[in-house]
C-alpha cells in the first residue's frame, strides 16, 4: 500500500492557511490524482491557531520542523531573504524537498539554494514564486521545452498594474490610486518594492533564468518604478494610441557586434499599442507574453497574488514532487527511481549547461522611445528637437504638438523608433540644453511587442 506523504507548512500567514484550506477542500481530489494520501503533519507558527486541526503538531521552531522524521516535503510561505535562506538549507541539508512562494530569496540566493539542493539530491519547487495562480514556470520549463525563447513581456506585480489601470480608466492621480490600493490590501503601508518595481525585478530574474538558460542575476536587472508616471502621460499616450504599463522584459539581443550582443533584463513603464494583448490585462491581473521559435507568441494571465491563487501554484508544486517521489516505497524517495534524471532542472537546463551570455547594461538596451519636452512657443524650437534627434541617428514615429500654457510653453510629444540607449542619452542631454527648453525631458520606453 502506498506510502502517505507528510507535509509541513512554515508560515500560516495568508498563503499558508491557503494551502492548508485547500488541502482540505480537495483532499480525496489530491488523492485521485497523486495516488497518494497527503497529510500536514506539522506548521510553523508564532502562535498557536485554534481553527488548526488538533492532529496537526503546532510549533514554533520552524528549524526543528525543517528536520522532522515526520516530514517529506516542506512548505516555505514565511518570506524574506534572511531566515527563511537559512531555514531552506537547513531543510535540504536533512533531506527534504522544498516548495517555496519565495520571490526575493530566489532571485537573490537561488543559484546557491539549487546548487545546494542538487548535492544533497532533493527538489526546489517554486512555481508561487511568480505570477501567482498562473503556471509559467512550468510553462516554460516544460512546455517549452522545445523552443527557443527570444524574448518576454510581463505584467508581474498586481499593484503597479492597479495604479496604472484606475489612472487611465478613472483620470485619477497616482498619488490618489496607491491610497486605495494599500487600504485594499494591494500594497503594502510601505509600497516600495511594489511601486519602484523590484518586486518585478525579483520575478523578472527568474523567468530570465529560465528563459535563456543563465544564473538568476537580480544585480543586474534594470529597474524603473511608476512613481513618476503622471496623467497627463497616461492621457497623451492614450492620444497617441497607446498605453502605459509596468512591465517587465527579458530580450536575447543576437548581434554580430560583441558590445550590443547578450541579454536585456529591464522593468519599466513602457507604452505599448492600444490593441496589445498586454494593454488589456487590468486591475490586479498578471500576463507574461512568451515569444518563442516556432510557437510564436503565447499570452499566459490570471491572477497573480492572494490566498487562491497562490495556495494553487503551491500545491501544484507539491503534486510534483508527490509523483517524484513514486508511489511504492520509502516516502523519502533517496533511491535513483525517485531521484532520477526524468526531473526537469531547477532553472530547465542541465546545471552544467547554463550559460554565461552576457547581461547588457542599461546604456546598451534598445528601445522606442516616448519624449514630452516643455518649451517656450519660439520659432524654429521644434526644428532644434528635431535636428538634434536626426544627428543623434534618432528616427520620429510621431509627433503631437499641444496649444500653449498661459506661460507661453508648448508641449511637444515625439515619438521614436527604437534606438539604443546611449544615443538618446546624449540627445536628451543637448535638448535640455536648448534655451527654449524650460525643463528636463520626460521619457517612457515604448515597445510594439512584435
Amino acid at each position: 500500500m502506498s506510502k502517505s506523504i507528510k507535509l509541513a507548512i512554515l508560515g500560516l500567514g495568508t498563503v499558508g492557511t491557503g494551502v492548508i484550506n485547500l488541502i482540505n477542500d480537495n483532499l480525496d481530489e489530491l488523492k485521485r490524482r497523486s495516488g497518494r494520501d497527503i497529510i500536514i503533519t506539522e506548521v510553523g507558527t508564532r502562535r498557536q491557531r485554534d481553527d488548526i486541526d488538533t492532529s496537526i503538531v503546532q510549533n514554533d521552531d520552524l528549524m526543528a520542523i525543517a528536520s522532522s522524521d515526520n516530514v517529506d516535503i516542506v512548505v516555505e510561505v514565511i518570506g524574506g531573504t534572511t531566515f527563511a535562506k537559512d531555514l531552506i538549507i537547513h531543510a535540504i541539508k536533512n533531506g527534504k524537498h522544498v516548495v517555496t512562494a519565495n520571490k526575493a530569496l530566489l532571485a537573490e540566493h537561488g543559484n546557491e539554494i539549487f546548487a545546494l539542493a542538487e548535492a544533497h539530491n532533493v527538489h526546489v519547487a517554486y512555481e508561487a514564486a511568480v505570477a501567482g495562480g498562473i503556471p509559467i514556470i512550468k510553462v516554460m520549463r516544460e512546455a517549452l521545452a522545445a523552443n527557443k525563447i527570444d524574448w518576454l513581456a510581463g505584467i508581474i506585480n498586481g499593484t503597479g498594474n492597479f495604479i496604472m489601470s484606475e489612472m487611465r480608466d478613472k483620470g485619477r492621480t497616482f498619488e490618489d490610486v496607491l491610497a486605495e490600493a494599500q487600504a485594499l490590501g494591494y500594497a503594502e503601508a510601505d509600497p516600495t518594492f511594489d511601486v519602484e518595481g523590484i518586486d518585478a525585478a525579483h520575478k523578472l530574474a527568474i523567468l530570465a533564468s529560465i528563459a535563456f538558460g543563465i544564473p538568476l542575476q537580480f544585480d543586474k536587472v534594470y529597474c524603473e518604478g511608476i512613481t513618476g508616471i503622471t496623467l497627463q502621460d497616461v492621457n497623451y499616450a492614450e492620444e497617441l494610441g497607446y498605453r502605459i504599463k509596468h512591465l517587465g522584459f527579458a530580450v536575447r539581443r543576437d548581434s554580430a557586434d560583441s558590445d550590443s550582443a547578450g541579454i536585456e533584463l529591464r522593468v519599466h513603464p513602457t507604452l505599448i499599442p492600444q490593441d496589445a494583448l498586454l494593454a488589456n490585462v487590468n486591475g490586479v491581473k498578471n500576463a507574461v507574453l512568451v515569444n518563442s521559435h516556432p510557437l510564436g507568441q503565447t499570452l499566459y494571465c490570471g491572477d497573480g497574488a492572494g490566498a487562491g491563487a497562490t495556495a494553487s501554484a503551491v500545491m501544484a508544486d507539491v503534486m510534483d514532487l508527490v509523483r517524484i517521489l513514486g508511489n511504492n516505497g520509502d516516502a523519502k524517495a533517496n533511491d535513483d527511481q525517485s531521484q532520477g534524471s526524468h526531473h526537469v532542472p531547477h532553472l530547465a537546463f542541465m546545471p552544467e549547461q547554463l550559460s554565461n551570455t552576457p547581461i547588457l547594461r542599461a546604456e546598451q538596451m534598445t528601445t522606442g522611445y516616448y519624449l514630452r519636452v516643455h518649451a517656450y512657443d519660439n520659432p524654429g524650437v521644434l526644428a532644434d528637437i528635431t535636428r538634434i534627434l536626426s544627428d543623434a541617428g534618432i528616427n520620429i514615429d510621431a509627433i503631437l504638438q499641444k496649444p500653449a500654457h498661459k506661460l507661453g510653453q508648448v508641449p511637444v510629444i515625439i515619438l521614436t523608433l527604437p534606438v539604443v540607449e546611449n544615443q538618446m542619452n546624449l540627445a536628451i542631454e543637448k535638448i535640455e540644453k536648448l534655451d527654449a527648453v524650460t525643463d528636463k525631458v520626460v521619457r517612457i520606453r515604448l515597445d510594439e511587442l512584435d
